[in-house]
């Protein structure tokens, strides 16, 4: 019989940093006034493109380098 391993580490971790980096939820960077802005619920087009390298640095540490890993 055979086996199916799942691995569903990248997907958890893509949508936990999804969450909690979107643009204005926690903090905007950069703001319309200052550097950075904390719960402010705004958003502009730099900070969705910061945003997104930050997410994709923070994911490939995540999933790459450090290798989360939830096998089902």
């Amino acid at each position: 019989m055979y086996t199916i391993h799942i691995d569903l580490g990248p997907a958890v971790v893509a949508v936990a940093m999804f969450i909690l980096l979107s643009p204005g939820l926690l903090f905007q960077m950069p703001a319309r006034t200052r550097v950075i802005e904390f719960g402010n619920m705004y958003t502009s087009a730099i900070a969705i493109l910061i945003h997104a390298v930050l997410y994709f640095c923070i994911f490939t540490i995540l999933v790459v380098t450090i290798g989360i890993h939830i096998h089902t």
